[in-house]
């Protein structure tokens, strides 16, 4: 059913209204003025069926909580945290009383995610542009050169071993058999919690042809457990045989690889199976395991700051070369203005796209005074990749699937567009306060004696 609004609730005469309680100079004030909210709610009112199932939450409300989630930094348990606490963020979310419990539940917002969409949510973010228009921080001309480079979105994962992944086959079967009641020969749980400390301690004495035998070891237990498991549940119930299918699948594929496998047959965590190990040639980490995105940001800084203008997950990890057209589309199709000229790093050459707009590091023909200048701005959009993965989520993803990668990214983007619009919302109002003051400090004071002429 489509949502309800939330400007439909009837004015309360013993409760004073949000906007008469909060500074309405505040930051998340502001913010929620620049911002065209009925834009969402047009652009999303398709996807709910009239007089199907109980309404659902108004738009605004989960548009708001999740772009106070990135803006922030939050999870989705503090962001539901932050607005029972704060009168701004209720307003900010379409609130016009103070709400004493919460209007939803924490796993809604995971629901209305998988609802909307990564193609649909770049809507989040092509309004975070349109709103730093509005206040004067960005302009069209701003958007027309733009520069782009990869990185990588890291999962929720921890450092895949061989012994952890096979310790945790032993913990993640052990579970679902004691769930569904089914009785094993040996569960191997007190053993492999043991060979899975052994062989940590083995490698780091330099032993590593002992902590081989140990791992192998793990390997024929766990392959013991999974033989017994199916055996067991063969003549069990349907259920019982769909809870153990995936789990299943998912070791049969750990119990077959190797160490010198590569790509993305080759598993590194159990509970998500879509993380891929990436090396990115960084002397301080060789190795990342998530998933490839790309980003595009203004090449010339706005009065607002360097924004993003488009973010893609790039599952598969792709030749950097061999998605910058599709990028420089998104980009065109989020702020609906033709990129004039695009830069990118040397991991670029031979990319797919129109060679006549994009110009590489230490390229040397066609290359004017102004495209020079331009090109020594490229790597500003390393500082905003920072920005991304310590401020907001880029540095950790904790959606899940491949869905989720896409998902993350491009609230992450709005996200970090947000951070620049409210510091230069704050900067807006520190000058225009400066101003007047200093226009009270030096106005002209009059005499009595020219007052009575």
């Amino acid at each position: 059913m489509p949502p309800l609004s939330s400007s439909s609730e009837q004015p309360e005469l013993f409760r004073s209204a949000l906007v008469n309680l909060v500074d309405r100079r505040h930051p998340l004030v502001r913010l929620a003025g620049l911002i065209d909210w009925e834009r969402f709610a047009t652009a999303f009112g398709p996807l709910y069926r009239e007089g199907v199932g109980r309404p659902g939450l108004p738009t605004r409300l989960m548009v708001g909580l999740h772009l106070i989630k990135h803006l922030d930094g939050l999870s989705d348990e503090a962001v539901c945290a932050r607005f029972l606490d704060s009168p701004y963020v209720q307003l900010f979310c379409g609130e016009t009383h103070f709400q004493h419990a919460l209007p939803l539940d924490r796993s809604s917002m995971s629901r209305w995610r998988k609802r909307i969409g990564a193609e649909r949510l770049e809507l989040l973010l092509a309004e975070t542009l349109a709103a730093a228009q509005r206040a004067g921080a960005a302009e069209p001309k701003h958007f027309e050169r733009v520069t782009i480079d990869t990185t990588v979105q890291p999962k929720a994962v921890t450092h895949p071993t061989d012994s952890k992944l096979l310790h945790r086959g032993v913990e993640l079967l052990g579970r679902l058999a004691r769930r569904h009641g089914i009785t094993l020969r040996q569960s191997y749980a007190r053993v492999s919690t043991h060979a899975r400390r052994e062989v940590a301690r083995l490698i780091h004495r330099g032993r590593h042809r002992e902590a081989e035998r140990v791992v192998r070891r793990m390997r024929t237990w766990l392959g013991r457990l999974v033989r017994d498991i199916t055996r067991k549940i063969a003549g069990a119930a349907e259920a019982v045989r769909t809870a153990f299918a995936t789990p299943l699948e998912r070791i049969a594929r750990l119990l077959r690889q190797r160490r010198e496998d590569r790509g993305r047959e080759k598993l590194y965590a159990l509970h998500a199976p879509e993380v891929e190990c990436i090396g990115k040639g960084k002397a301080r980490t060789r190795f990342e395991f998530g998933v490839k995105v790309s980003l595009a940001t203004t090449n010339r800084a706005a009065p607002g700051g360097q924004f993003v203008l488009g973010a893609r997950a790039l599952p598969g990890n792709p030749f950097d070369g061999h998605t910058l057209a599709a990028q420089i589309a998104q980009t065109e199709r989020i702020t609906g203005v033709p990129v004039e000229r695009a830069y990118v790093d040397r991991g670029y050459r031979g990319h797919d796209a129109d060679k006549q707009r994009v110009f590489i590091s230490g390229q040397k023909r066609g290359v004017t005074p102004t495209i020079r200048r331009e090109l020594r701005r490229r790597a500003g959009i390393e500082p905003v990749i920072g920005h991304m993965k310590s401020d907001g989520h880029l540095g950790r993803n904790f959606l899940a699937g491949t869905a989720g990668d896409a998902i993350n990214v491009i609230l992450a983007a709005a996200g970090h567009n947000l951070r620049l619009l409210r510091a230069w919302l704050i900067r807006l109002l520190a000058v225009l306060l400066s101003l007047l003051a200093i226009s009270a400090h030096t106005a002209p004071t009059h005499s009595p004696q020219l007052i009575a002429r």
